[in-house]
């Protein structure tokens, strides 16, 4: 039952009873959400005791315009509750499991000889779903192996038995091969079909030793009818099971379904690791980062992963063994702190998990921005340079004898590339194979427009070449009155050397040097984007000079085409309706006739 709406003053009309509470700010927006045994003493603590909370709680009871509640039987029931509002609203002063990504099921659709596929839509009407796996690679093991046990059809055929007696249907390749008994022509009976599915249900659930005790049976009956091949079929099909069971074994078979959770934290953060784990073996492992909203104790915080991992997973283990201990038992629960034996290994591998997420975590915020800076300042000791080169820029050609001269910039910001700042350019004044002129005027080209934009100069200058490109842009910037002002060096590509404008001796950089490996990263960048652009533009010039020989195809035509697909390739993947669409019917057949030539 939902209460009416009470402001922050009216918390004493509140019941004491179990329930849900939720806060409500100035713009009507749910900002926490809270589980309680007493609705009345929980939400009273807020405003009473005022004067013991963190700053952040007193931050969010600011914050408080309006509160609402909701009346449950248990606090077990309020958990539940409360675990489903987060995760549908994600208030933004509540705990929230860092993971937006979408995981993989394998569905056993609903039909007549059903099909197991992977997807990461979950549309129950579909079919079962089993999952979701923790990464791609775990799924697909699981289907590998139910494909290597049991004959079950990968296509997308609607088996329906009308259709069947019909004979509406050939047998494909996969009948031929014997990876699947032909039901799509009677061959095989669903009846038949069935019992596999049932078998490959049972490996989706991690209860192995059902078709373990069943390709025993068949082996044994099949040994007692004195046909041995089939009788070692059904033999290697329980070695192919039994080694994939080892393969995941880390615990005492005996153990039987539990999950296994450990945390560890810092000042702002919480990594809590899950096991899940079904007849000795590992059945999903997943690491979630938790961000602490109000400086929450390590047993709020694991109780959030737990509730959120489990119903994400789907698990029905009625334990849980952690590194921790819960203020409170959580009803139809049983959780265990183990000390010794295989359970406290089964933590100690959880906890190695989850140290290692968060030591991952540390090296990716502050130690990679460390090594950052520590590369950026070698490059600025080894070219001495006055500034640290944050803002590279680099340059380089390309043309075939000449032909369909093109050019590339590519930009750094903080030693990494800053794809939005790369610029293509068509060489404009330059006839024939004049590489040092080229890069006189893109230089030029492009340290003009920025002048004229005001925009920042970078810190350091790269041209992909030795003393001559170096020279030409050099003169560039001359002629801008930029020279001196950025530093500006050429990279040649035989000895990896360094050229100076003005000094006749390169400079020698340790070859297994951070700053060397960055200009190098540097250069290739700006090869493979003048490469790719070269590749593109030419693709399109020949594919418009091929076009032109077509009758009643002109230039209009093939532009239009080029400006609606942007390249050649993604024309010659359309759809002659797509393409009339654009230019009309009789065009489209042509330039699709042309196409398949």
């Amino acid at each position: 039952m939902l209460s009416p709406s009470y402001s922050p003053d009216e918390y004493h009309k509140l019941p004491d009873v179990p329930g849900v509470y939720k806060y409500f700010n100035g713009e009507d927006d749910l900002i926490y959400v809270g589980k309680a045994k007493s609705l009345k003493k929980r939400v009273a603590s807020y405003f009473i005791k005022s004067a013991g909370l963190n700053l952040k709680t007193k931050r969010m009871v600011k914050e408080i315009r309006r509160i609402e509640f909701t009346m449950v039987n248990s606090e077990f029931d309020a958990l539940l509750l409360e675990n489903n509002l987060i995760k549908k609203s994600q208030p933004k002063y509540n705990i929230l499991l860092k993971d937006d990504k979408t995981y993989p099921y394998l569905l056993v659709t609903k039909e007549h000889f059903p099909q197991i596929y992977p997807t990461r839509k979950v549309i129950p009407s579909r079919g079962t779903y089993y999952g979701p796996f923790a990464s791609v690679k775990a799924m697909n093991n699981v289907l590998e192996l139910i494909r290597s046990l049991f004959t079950i059809r990968t296509c997308k055929l609607d088996l329906n038995p009308y259709k069947i007696a019909e004979q509406k249907y050939k047998v494909c390749l996969e009948y031929h091969i014997g990876n699947c008994l032909g039901p799509c022509e009677g061959f095989q009976a669903e009846k038949s079909y069935l019992k596999d599915i049932d078998q490959a249900k049972n490996i989706l659930k991690g209860n192995l030793g059902i078709p373990k005790a069943y390709f025993k049976t068949m082996m044994q009956e099949a040994a007692e009818n004195l046909a041995f091949e089939t009788a070692q079929r059904y033999k290697d099909k329980l070695e192919l099971l039994e080694k994939y069971q080892a393969k995941s074994l880390v615990a005492n078979p005996q153990i039987t379904s539990l999950d296994v959770f450990s945390i560890v934290t810092d000042e702002k953060f919480a990594f809590v690791n899950y096991l899940k784990i079904k007849n000795g073996a590992i059945h999903i492992t997943k690491t979630v980062e938790l961000k602490k909203k109000l400086d929450e104790t390590e047993q709020e915080l694991l109780l959030t992963a737990i509730f959120r991992l489990r119903d994400q997973f789907q698990s029905d283990s009625k334990e849980i063994i952690s590194n921790i201990d819960l203020e409170e038992p959580i009803e139809g629960l049983h959780l265990v702190v183990p000390k010794i034996g295989d359970k406290r290994k089964l933590i100690e591998l959880s906890l190695k998990n989850a140290m290692y997420y968060k030591k991952e975590k540390a090296l990716a915020s502050g130690k990679v921005k460390e090594k950052k800076n520590r590369i950026l300042l070698q490059l600025q000791k080894d070219l001495s340079l006055k500034e640290i080169p944050d803002h590279i820029e680099c340059f380089d050609n390309s043309n075939i004898q000449g032909a369909y001269p093109v050019a590339s910039m590519v930009c750094f910001l903080d030693g990494k590339p800053a794809k939005k700042e790369y610029r293509h350019f068509h060489i404009k004044t330059v006839e024939g194979p004049n590489d040092f002129a080229s890069m006189t005027e893109i230089v030029g080209r492009r340290y003009s427009r920025l002048l004229k934009e005001n925009k920042a100069l970078p810190k350091l200058i790269v041209i992909d070449g030795g003393k001559g490109q170096l020279s030409a842009a050099v003169e560039a910037m001359k002629s801008l009155g930029i020279y001196g002002m950025v530093p500006v060096i050429g990279i040649a590509k035989k000895l990896e050397e360094i050229y100076f404008p003005e000094d006749s001796y390169p400079l020698h950089i340790d070859k297994k040097s951070e700053s060397l490996r960055l200009i190098q990263r540097v250069r290739d960048e700006a090869h493979r984007f003048a490469i790719t652009f070269h590749r593109d533009v030419r693709s399109k010039n020949s594919f418009k000079t091929a076009l032109d020989q077509i009758e009643g195809i002109g230039p209009q035509t093939t532009n239009k085409l080029l400006q609606h697909y942007k390249s050649v390739k993604k024309i010659k993947e359309a759809s002659e309706e797509e393409i009339a669409e654009i230019i009309g019917n009789d065009k489209a057949k042509k330039i699709i006739n042309f196409i398949k030539q």
